[in-house]
């Protein structure tokens, strides 16, 4: 299975955050044990470290040691605009997951992926699932 991680995930093991915690490093756990099938955003990746107090460098270079970058550019923003998001940002991270041929995107958010072409599911349901 090829996944796509969202920015929420990240956030909640780079901050520790709870209740979320558990699961979201789990997801990346999965992710390490198989390297190449999971990937992140560029401008995910941009926000993690603007949110960071010291940057964040560290993690991220850990997280590209398995995790993918989808190369995207004009064709891929068009895409995310086509698709008729609310939030600009979350069709960002379909259109990447589409170039990465993602077959999930996994986030705590999927409220606002409700138009995605790409099954969403969260990281407790994705564990559920398989």
């Amino acid at each position: 299975m090829r996944i796509f991680i969202d920015t929420d995930v990240l956030l909640d093991v780079y901050f520790a955050r709870e209740p979320h915690l558990g699961t979201s490093a789990k997801l990346l756990d999965w992710a390490e044990k198989n390297p190449g099938r999971a990937a992140v955003s560029w401008h995910g990746l941009a926000n993690l470290h603007y949110l960071s107090d010291q940057g964040a460098e560290d993690y991220i270079k850990g997280l590209l040691a398995f995790c993918e970058v989808p190369s995207t550019g004009s064709e891929e923003m068009i895409k995310a605009l086509e698709l008729g998001f609310k939030d600009l940002e979350d069709a960002m991270q379909t259109s990447a997951a589409l170039k990465f041929d993602a077959q999930v995107i996994v986030t705590r958010n999927t409220r606002d992926f409700r138009k995605s072409p790409i099954a969403v599911t969260t990281p407790q349901q994705f564990f559920r699932q398989g």
